[in-house]
């Protein structure tokens, strides 16, 4: 599990900007989490294979594609940067109000994220950045497990995500959050 590492204390993005570039930290509620070693060959096999059929479904469309690391921030009202103690690295982050797009990457929730579960990440990914994601209106947040091959999809409703709806990684899936956007999974998992 992702552990809340040597920095202890409650922090903003402004201090996660002073810290050392060799260094990867995602703020949860201004509680600093140290990033995972690289992935797994198969974490990237799996992002690169959905970003790429991602940003070909993407063309022409106000929609843009990013994979970690790229900073979303998530403030709570209308907070400076400064002073905005969340700030998240997804796997995969998909952003159709290019307002919300700048040089530091991302303020205010993405439309679509996705995360590939990995042993060290895969509870903070669970709960923790569900509930972040939920609270803070991503429409649609999807979990990958590459080993299993399992996808898990949250969709914003009334009362929050609910329920996941637990799908085989196998043909062809429909995003919600970009219209017309399929997924072949075939084209994901090749072997």
């Amino acid at each position: 599990m992702a552990q809340a590492a040597y920095k202890s204390g409650r922090f903003t993005y402004a201090d996660y900007c002073a810290w050392p570039d060799e260094e990867r930290w995602e703020l949860i509620d201004g509680e600093p989490y140290a990033m995972s070693p690289a992935p797994a060959r198969v974490h990237q096999e799996v992002v690169v294979a959905l970003v790429a059929q991602i940003y070909r479904a993407l063309d022409g469309t106000a929609c843009r594609v990013y994979t970690a690391p790229f900073d979303v921030r998530l403030p709570h009202r209308d907070e400076a940067d400064a002073v905005v103690d969340t700030v998240v690295q997804p796997d995969i982050a998909v952003i159709c109000d290019p307002d919300k797009l700048d040089d530091q990457g991302c303020r205010g929730a993405p439309d679509w994220i996705i995360e590939v579960l990995s042993p060290t990440t895969a509870a903070k990914d669970r709960i923790q950045k569900r509930e972040l994601y939920e609270r803070h209106g991503v429409w649609e947040y999807w979990l990958v497990h590459p080993t299993d091959r399992v996808l898990l999809v949250y969709r914003l409703g009334i009362n929050g995500y609910g329920k996941p709806q637990v799908l085989p990684t196998a043909g062809p899936y429909t995003a919600a959050a970009v219209s017309g956007l399929t997924i072949d999974w075939d084209g994901v998992f090749t072997s």
